[in-house]
């Protein structure tokens, strides 16, 4: 299983100079050149902080409905589970305007869309061919949701990008980025393979 360290800041300076950077996402069910993409995190003892910097040339932005302007734009996406059981994991899905789609699943593919989460605060950015998101979430949530146990500095994790891409035709072309190939035959966030593991370095349990 794949792993990052989520190392420790200081309370309220989010340095991210000291945060390992992911950058080899990439199209595990096409072969195609994939955007540049950085994911980032560091933890304060209390939070979790994050951060997506995507290069993108062509941003698809849908409109509808809350759910809907999510989930036809291009995105990030952070996935959360207790153990490989996926019963249940908790989603959020971030696009580049600031909305949020927050939910609750079980394996597999059973979506509670009704599912109130914790408010997640998120800021974006948009400008000179790419986006960016940062946010937070307190340990607290992930500790409620038995994500982080008693006595562990381990997070179970997903890491995603959603990439869409206007056609010719004015039709949307999606594309399914991660951080963990899930050796899936289609694209499948929803399975744990999906799932890598975060470490937050120097948590006291």
């Amino acid at each position: 299983m794949r792993r990052y360290a989520v190392h420790r800041c200081p309370p309220g300076i989010v340095s991210w100079e000291l945060a390992p950077v992911l950058r080899d996402f990439g199209f595990p069910w096409e072969n195609r050149p994939a955007p540049a993409t950085e994911f980032c995190a560091l933890h304060d003892g209390t939070q979790v902080h994050f951060r997506f910097d995507c290069a993108d040339e062509d941003l698809v932005l849908a409109e509808g409905d809350a759910r809907e302007r999510v989930l036809g734009s291009d995105r990030v996406e952070l996935f959360f589970a207790a153990d490989a059981r996926l019963d249940p994991y908790h989603c959020f899905e971030m696009e580049p305007r600031g909305g949020v789609l927050a939910y609750r699943g079980r394996f597999y593919r059973r979506f509670d869309w009704n599912w109130q989460g914790p408010d997640l605060h998120v800021q974006c950015s948009v400008g000179d061919g790419r986006y960016q998101v940062c946010g937070r979430l307190p340990l607290e949530v992930l500790r409620g949701w038995d994500v982080l146990r008693p006595g562990s500095n381990e997070v179970l994790a997903g890491v995603h990008r959603a990439e869409f891409s206007h056609r010719p035709d004015g039709s949307v072309q999606p594309g399914w980025m991660t951080w963990v190939d899930p050796q899936t035959e289609r694209p499948d966030f929803h399975v744990p393979s999906a799932f890598g593991l975060w470490v937050l370095e120097g948590l006291e349990g």
